[in-house]
């Protein structure tokens, strides 16, 4: 496929797909004994009745160097969470499950709404930030991945590729980010990240001119992608947004926490397929019309941040400017497909990308008209300064959980 991404900004590993997953994981083994190896996995609970996860679970069973495993279930009542228990207890690995909506981590919820310190919605942010958490209390883990849990391509030689390059004794990463093709049953796929991300970071770069941020997010040939992996100190530091800006906030952070030469990315997968959200056109709170509108109010607010202002007058001429662009883009697709022999329609793109185009303005009017909204749920360094204790009694909220009754 060709490439659409400048490159160069940071580490790109490629080919490690040729690399046997037996050879990955023989020397993950060896890793493992100097930097301990934790996956975390945040889940709704109809993602356990789906296609998906039994078959990432059969996978994962096999992994020989993971030292836990941290499932964060989100929408489960008592039922549920018991059935989920069973689900995952052929895991051989220490597994915990985060009920998130149980009474015991909704009480410490409570009490962190009661300090300021809550994530405001539920979301996949909030639920990573739990597991998060969760995963500093126990000290288990030194390295900690991370993906989603509605691959249907899924195969362990991708958490292999994710794990390595931050597992490696001798390298210096912090954080690793995946990327893969967006290819399957013969059509072009992550409209998201090619038909919003792409042509609206180039547009910011045109209307508020060259960054270092802009070009460095456009450094990554999959910003969206839902795989990732780092040092359990970066779990500390990070503020997470608790919305669908969660992948584009991460490495906002990470790139003013930590030096570009301790950030890499990876190619995880030759193929890569998941549950496809639907555009839903009519729901701005569901969907890719929501996921829209959150990846650029995050990007807004990271400008905000770094001194750029912006008018009603600027997000008309940024939507002008993005069109312009996506359509641009959209031609280049329609030709990388055919080249390809992959399928793309034109008009459902073009659909999308008015879509798209429309919510940059909706997203602009919502970021002026909150300039008190407080966007990121704050640090775990932050809320051990101001409950010292919470952790520890999240731990143990979650050992009752998993190992008495409920």
């Amino acid at each position: 496929m060709s490439d659409f991404h400048q490159n160069g900004i940071i580490t790109d590993f490629h080919n490690l797909t040729r690399r046997s997953v037996e050879a990955l994981e023989q020397e993950l083994c060896q890793f493992a004994r100097r930097r301990p190896m934790g996956l975390i996995l945040p889940s709704l609970f109809s993602e356990l009745e789906g296609p998906a996860l039994s078959a990432i679970v059969d996978e994962l069973v096999k992994v020989p160097y993971l030292n836990e495993i941290v499932i964060g279930l989100d929408r489960a009542d008592r039922e549920q969470f018991l059935y989920a228990r069973e689900f995952f207890s052929r895991l051989p690995q220490h597994t915990r499950i985060l009920w998130n909506d149980g009474p015991r981590l909704r009480a410490l919820d409570a009490e962190l709404e009661e300090h300021g310190l809550g994530a405001l919605e539920p979301g996949k942010g909030r639920n990573v930030w739990y597991c998060a958490g969760y995963m500093l209390s126990s000290g288990r883990s030194t390295v900690v991945g991370l993906h989603d849990c509605d691959i249907l391509t899924y195969e362990r030689g991708l958490l292999a590729r994710l794990m390595y390059p931050v597992a490696h004794p001798n390298f210096n990463y912090s954080f690793c980010k995946g990327y893969y093709p967006r290819i399957a049953e013969g059509k072009l796929n992550g409209r998201v990240s090619r038909l919003l991300v792409t042509p609206l970071l180039r547009a910011l770069k045109t209307v508020c001119g060259p960054m270092p941020y802009l070009d460095y997010l456009d450094s990554f040939r999959y910003p969206l992608s839902g795989e990732f992996a780092m040092r359990s100190e970066v779990l500390e530091g990070i503020r997470m947004p608790a919305d669908w800006g969660l992948e584009i906030g991460v490495l906002s952070e990470l790139q003013r926490n930590y030096s570009l030469r301790q950030l890499c990315q990876v190619d995880i997968a030759d193929a890569y397929d998941h549950k496809h959200q639907p555009v839903s056109e009519d729901d701005p709170d569901s969907g890719l019309n929501r996921m829209s509108l959150d990846i650029s109010k995050a990007l807004y607010r990271k400008l905000a941040t770094q001194g750029i202002t912006f008018s009603s007058e600027d997000f008309r001429t940024l939507k002008a400017t993005y069109y312009r662009f996506a359509l641009d883009l959209i031609e280049a697709y329609d030709h990388d497909a055919t080249m390809n022999g992959l399928s793309l329609d034109r008009h459902s793109e073009e659909q999308a990308v008015e879509l798209f185009a429309s919510n940059l303005l909706e997203a602009g009017n919502l970021f002026m008209d909150n300039p008190r909204e407080r966007p990121f749920i704050p640090s775990w360094n932050r809320v051990q300064a101001a409950v010292p204790d919470l952790l520890t009694r999240m731990h143990e909220a979650v050992e009752l959980d998993n190992q008495g009754k409920v």
